[in-house]
């Protein structure tokens, strides 16, 4: 595997090392090179020189320019307004670079590893046992898991957590019932042709409707619950595997909706709250003993001088309550004790609702007090906003509750699948493949719609905006993708070869520049968690590559070989681009659409 160092930071060296000959006082300066509409890429950190140095701009630039060494890399550079330097790339420089890009054989176009990679543990997709997942945790689910693939892609070693809610009170209503009701798990709805699945979901559902109602309307059987706690938080045998059993009828649950959104999840990742029984009392003495918490009215609490509730109050991190038991403060911080000190991790990131923003603030704060966070380890919130309806409202049903996730996956394969059927007896596809590719693009659109939109950010969940053919959709990206490959399968003996001899038409240009920027965009994403810049940046390629289509025809007969060989090339690295960077963001990429 070869690196390929782009033509932006080629550029930034040549420019850095002309600025300490020319202007040997000035030090290390940066050129700030950034790209420009007026030529490929602009300079204007002599601007800034020049004040430091008491000097000319323009004389400064004229000097830095001078000091240029002789290079295939720039063809053209001319001082502007009071000392830019406007730079144009040779189309020889871009061509060569790209034909680099490609000749990288594990399909990873020249992008370097981070040299800095470490080990970063990613606590995403949380569902919760004995519950239906529902649209609020498709955003931790599917950010989550690009983010896995970006961090892993730049080399990073990767821990993944599934944090699920497998433990609390309501287990004790709820296994309390199963004892008194043991065939309530069974799967009863297996004939009607249900998914394991949805017979898993449908046993949970019915049992815990029926527990909560007895629990809210026989006291006998409420206090039986209370006693089944204690005994669940002591370890009692035929508590815990009935607990265990709630636990593994939910992951043939979560399973099948995984599978659904065309993810992996692995049995060892999944590591709920209950993994951290065992260190709470230790993380609530070693709080208490450094001083970190205090008791207050009974309760194990950490303040913070900028944390105050409605009435100026300090609000605390309640660590261990006055009754004795834990929150979820103490689960998270025994979560971070671990993943620090056993999985030696160098950044923990927490896909985790912005509404829960306080909490982790006050959590990581704690933790660094602790000395478990420190220069060495970082922690980080990528917080997410709310899934939203059409009407800019929380998304609801019309009777006004949580829409299921399997219900809204279901209904996005169904119109992809829709849209595909429309297309597909031109492009000739089997009942077969119109099948998965509508299962591609339908997840593929709720996924782009997620990832495009900044994390932080609600978005509105509208399906006939999602699959699209036309917009900042994927399966407008996907459509692109199988053109070419259409293109590429119709070459005939034509090949894709890079010919740099060769001068570039405008739109050739602009897609060869942008083509080079992948490496860096990938390092900019995987250096703030922002999977939205990756999904900005496909769908400018594939709206270049349409300028390009559109203007240079790729196997008219009126161009010489060579020509058609060298679009035939910058076809090829489009789709290879396409592919990589959508399956970053979990998005499959269809041969034939």
């Amino acid at each position: 595997m070869a690196s390929v160092h782009s033509l932006a930071s080629t550029l930034q060296q040549q420019l850095a090392d002309a600025l300490t000959a020319a202007l040997p006082d000035a030090g290390t300066a940066d050129p700030l090179l950034r790209r420009s509409d007026r030529a490929d890429f602009q300079a204007n950190g002599i601007l800034a020189l020049a004040k430091k140095l008491k000097g000319n701009p323009r004389e400064l630039a004229a000097q830095v320019t001078a000091a240029l060494p002789a290079s295939e890399l720039i063809k053209d550079i001319e001082v502007s307004g009071p000392g830019f330097l406007n730079i144009t790339l040779s189309d020889k420089a871009i061509t060569e670079t790209l034909a680099a890009r490609a000749a990288d054989g594990e399909d990873r176009l020249g992008v370097p590893y981070n040299s800095a990679a470490g080990t970063t543990v990613i606590d995403y997709a949380q569902p919760n046992v004995a519950k239906e997942m529902h649209v609020g945790h498709l955003r931790s689910a599917v950010i989550g898991d690009a983010m896995v693939k970006i961090l892993e892609f730049t080399g990073e070693s990767v821990v993944r957590r599934h944090h699920i809610g497998d433990w609390g009170t309501q287990f004790g209503m709820l296994i309390q019932y199963l004892i008194e009701h043991p065939h309530e798990l069974d799967h009863k709805d297996d004939e009607s042709g249900q998914a394991d699945g949805e017979a898993a979901m449908s046993s949970l559902n019915r049992l815990y409707k029926a527990s909560r109602a007895l629990f809210d309307s026989d006291e006998e059987f409420k206090a039986r619950s209370r006693d089944r706690v204690v005994a669940l938080q002591a370890g009692e045998p035929e508590t815990l595997a009935m607990w265990q059993r709630f636990v593994d009828e939910s992951k043939i649950y979560f399973y099948s909706v995984f599978d659904k959104l065309d993810m992996e999840i692995a049995d060892p990742d999944i590591v709920g709250e209950s993994g951290y029984n065992d260190m709470l009392e230790e993380t609530c003495r070693i709080l208490e003993e450094t001083g970190v918490a205090v008791r207050s009215e009974g309760a194990l609490c950490v303040f913070f001088d900028d944390v105050k509730g409605p009435d100026g109050n300090p609000t605390p991190l309640i660590v261990k309550k006055t009754n004795g038991g834990y929150g979820y403060a103490a689960t998270d911080l025994s979560a971070i004790r671990d993943r620090v000190r056993n999985l030696k991790a160098d950044a923990l990131l927490y896909v985790v609702d912005v509404r829960q923003s306080l909490h982790f603030k006050m959590v990581f704060e704690t933790a660094r007090r602790a000395g478990w966070l420190n220069e060495d380890v970082k922690a980080h919130q990528l917080a997410f906003g709310t899934v939203l309806g059409k009407d800019g409202k929380p998304f609801k049903t019309r009777e006004g509750v949580t829409v299921k996730l399997e219900d809204l996956l279901d209904e996005a394969v169904e119109r992809a699948t829709a849209v595909v059927r429309e297309k597909a007896e031109k492009v000739g596809l089997s009942e077969e493949e119109i099948v998965e590719n509508g299962r591609y693009v339908g997840i593929g659109a709720v996924k782009y719609a997620d990832l495009s939109t900044s994390a932080v950010r609600d978005y509105k969940f509208d399906l006939d905006q999602m699959v699209a053919l036309h917009g900042d959709t994927s399966v407008y990206l996907q459509y692109a993708y199988a053109r070419i490959r259409s293109i590429l399968r119709n070459a005939g003996e034509a090949k894709p070869v890079a010919h740099p001899e060769l001068e570039l038409a405008p739109a050739e240009r602009a897609l060869g520049l942008h083509l080079d920027q992948f490496g860096e965009v990938l390092s900019e994403v995987a250096a703030g968690y922002e999977p939205h810049k990756l999904a900005a940046y496909l769908y400018q390629l594939a709206s270049l590559y349409t300028t390009f289509y559109d203007q240079c025809h790729v196997l008219s007969k009126d161009n010489p070989a060579e020509v058609v060989e060298n679009r035939l090339f910058l076809c090829d690295i489009t789709a290879r681009t396409l592919h990589r960077g959508m399956a970053l963001l979990g998005i499959r990429t269809p041969e034939r659409l």
